[in-house]
């Protein structure tokens, strides 16, 4: 079962109730992507979990159609994968897969920040600090899908800024699989504040149209970020543990 394990028949329908709700809209696919997506984002769907989509179609009270195609499309950005005969699983994560992860964002990330720096109006990049602002405010009383989700919604602001659409629908593609990965990260630190605060260097460099400042602050960003991933995953799986590429510079 993909499921939490639990001591008893009732505490058993518990806990399942708990991990999907109902869904009622015309768009059921897009919702049960979404429920999917946060439920392997908060460890509810472990790695290597079965899709048991009799059971999520049951518990959501719909067919097993929306439930199919949101898995394929969870497949299609690297989140599950397709076993023959076996339906979908949570696709488990590599150190290998990992590194390769982040530095494809951040070459993405140092292109898209320089590119906001020199081509997005004042008013757009006037509205950057007032992003971290709320992302700190907010950060002590939000669950950990919501402040992954808002991280993941500055920096894909930054890519939309730099006016390079082929780069913002790349970056956009990997976001899901990123959300799997910021989460190792969000876990690391124990004041969620201090991590939305990280994001304060990049605004500010943004505001002041410094190329270098920013290409830097990104840079640094990204390796810290990259950095505590990899040392958590290495302590939580055991993997041998090697200085990233590129992490040094």
């Amino acid at each position: 079962m993909a499921f939490p394990p639990s001591s008893s028949p009732s505490s058993a329908d518990s806990a399942d109730a708990s991990v999907f709700e109902s869904v009622e809209s015309t768009d059921l696919v897009g919702l049960v992507e979404a429920q999917l997506t946060r439920a392997i984002v908060e460890g509810r769907l472990a790695p290597g979990s079965r899709i048991v989509e009799a059971d999520i179609a049951r518990r959501m009270g719909i067919s097993r159609a929306p439930v199919r195609e949101a898995a394929r499309r969870l497949e299609r950005q690297g989140v599950l994968v397709a076993r023959p005969r076996h339906g979908f699983a949570v696709r488990t994560i590599s150190v290998q897969e990992i590194d390769e992860l982040f530095e494809v964002r951040i070459c993405l990330e140092l292109t898209a920040i320089e590119r906001a720096c020199i081509k997005a109006s004042d008013a757009d990049l006037a509205r950057l600090p007032v992003f971290v602002d709320s992302m700190v405010d907010l950060a002590p009383t939000e669950p950990q899908h919501k402040r992954i989700a808002r991280d993941l919604e500055f920096h894909t602001l930054i890519s939309e800024l730099s006016g390079n659409a082929h780069l913002h629908r790349i970056f956009s593609n990997t976001q899901t699989e990123m959300r799997m990965i910021i989460a190792l990260c969000d876990a690391v630190y124990h004041d969620p504040a201090a991590m939305a605060e990280t994001h304060r260097p990049l605004s500010d460099a943004l505001v002041k149209r410094d190329v270098a400042a920013a290409r830097a602050a990104m840079r640094l960003h990204l390796d810290d970020a990259w950095q505590h991933v990899r040392a958590l995953f290495v302590e939580q799986h055991g993997a041998v543990a090697a200085t990233p590429r590129g992490a040094d510079r």
